[in-house]
């Protein structure tokens, strides 16, 4: 912890020796427009700004245990994740969104593996409600089959929003599906026409 806390002290000196910080964090305080909504997982290895190189307010980020889009129903208005998906597409207007699995996920590996959860119910009842159970068995320790599969299914569910519908209909948004390699650094996007992942 005391990293982080060196980090955030040596953040404000740095914003306040520099002339054109000071007027980027200064905008920053007026409002947020970003570029895009990014939906990935909770794993500490993922790091949105690292793999895109977002600057702060680039990015407006979503993060769940397996990068999970739960399936869009009426009665949802009190899902945290839905009220994202619907903010970003109704008040800030964002271009573009992103599902970006990883590989070594141990929410999808789980699943996928089929794994005994009873000491973390919490996750397993997450896991069985918002990840399928028709994922591929995979059982390579990367689970890049059985992670592919799933954001594929995350985008579609996406589609499922009416916030998104409408923004889809009129040519203002783009869904975009990412596979992220913690071991390489490699990105793959998601090409339907020919339903591969490949590099960007």
């Amino acid at each position: 912890m005391e990293t982080f806390i060196q980090h955030a002290r040596g953040l404000t000196a740095r914003i306040a020796d520099r002339r054109e910080e000071q007027e980027t964090y200064g905008r920053l305080a007026a409002g947020q427009s970003p570029l895009a909504l990014f939906i990935t997982c909770s794993d500490s290895r993922v790091v949105p700004s690292l793999i895109t190189g977002a600057r702060p307010g680039e990015l407006f980020e979503l993060r769940t245990a397996g990068n999970a889009v739960p399936v869009y129903r009426e009665d949802m208005a009190a899902c945290a994740e839905a009220a994202t998906i619907e903010y970003a597409m109704r008040v800030l207007g964002v271009a573009d969104i992103v599902v970006c699995g990883h590989s070594h996920c141990g929410a999808v590996g789980a699943r996928a593996r089929g794994e005994d959860l009873t000491g973390a119910p919490a996750v397993r009842d997450w896991l069985a409600q918002q990840l399928s159970d028709q994922l591929p068995r995979d059982e390579e320790p990367t689970v890049a089959a059985a992670v592919q599969q799933h954001v594929r299914e995350q985008v579609d569910r996406l589609r499922g929003y009416p916030c998104v519908q409408e923004r889809l209909a009129a040519g203002e948004v783009n869904l975009h599906g990412w596979f992220y390699e913690v071991h390489t650094g490699l990105v793959a996007s998601h090409h339907p026409a020919s339903d591969l992942f490949l590099p960007l």
